[in-house]
């Protein structure tokens, strides 16, 4: 946020600067006031995932479980405001089930402990999870959109209206680079996107090219920091 405002320190910002707008109350900087948006990447749904002893295979039948398991369904994160946190929280309220939060440090121990069944259900991004869903070892219960990758798994806005849950990347600079910088960043960034090998390899990684102007960026990270600020305060997330 101060470094020089000349185009060549960029920050990649993800889902989760948005959520830390709200989830942490003294930080010293606005992520939105200090920065301005260059261009917006790529976004990845977040997948309702469980492991295979879970006996649920659809989301219809998992909140029918979850509802007569009340508080033994421990549900694991990233952490706590992660992504998946406040994914699962969303689905906790519109649903009515009771889960326990299980946060750890990173998608990457909340991931082998789901495969070993120590935890029973996670929101987890598809570029981690796509593995081992193929694999058998986790059992894809819905994504957030339909997804070319896991044609056959539906969304979880089919059985829930209006739920959404996803991460996403994109490029920020510091709030006083000039207009004319952050306007060829973008132009460069939106050309690789471009690329067919690029929009290749990114979709056999389940993530979508997410390209569009730096007002659309700066609209994009407005809204979603608002729609995570609901999700926070309702549930009451605290920080670690």
């Amino acid at each position: 946020m101060r470094a020089p405002p000349d185009g060549y320190t960029l920050l990649m910002a993800l889902s989760v600067n948005a959520i830390n707008a709200t989830l942490y109350e003294n930080l010293n900087f606005n992520f939105i006031r200090d920065s301005a948006p260059v261009a917006s990447i790529a976004s990845t749904p977040l997948i309702m995932e469980v492991n295979p002893s879970v006996p649920a295979k659809t989301v219809p039948e998992f909140i029918p479980y979850a509802k007569a398991n009340p508080s033994k369904i421990n549900m694991a994160s990233g952490g706590k405001g992660s992504p998946g946190h406040v994914a699962g929280e969303l689905f906790k309220t519109m649903t009515g089930v009771d889960m326990i939060h299980v946060p750890y440090r990173g998608d990457g121990l909340s991931l082998a402990d789901l495969i070993s069944g120590q935890v029973q259900v996670m929101f987890g991004v598809m570029p981690a999870s796509l593995g081992y869903i193929r694999a058998g070892k986790l059992r894809a219960l819905a994504s957030a959109t339909r997804q070319e990758v896991l044609p056959d798994v539906p969304t979880v806005g089919e059985f829930l209206p209006g739920f959404e849950a996803r991460g996403w990347y994109g490029v920020v600079v510091p709030k006083a680079t000039p207009v004319e910088i952050a306007g060829k960043l973008n132009q460069e960034i939106n050309a690789a996107l471009a690329d067919p090998k690029m929009k290749k390899r990114l979709t056999e990684l389940g993530v979508a090219v997410f390209a569009g102007s730096p007002a659309d960026f700066g609209k994009f990270i407005a809204d979603e920091t608002e729609k995570g600020a609901k999700v926070i305060k309702s549930a009451g997330i605290k920080p670690e």
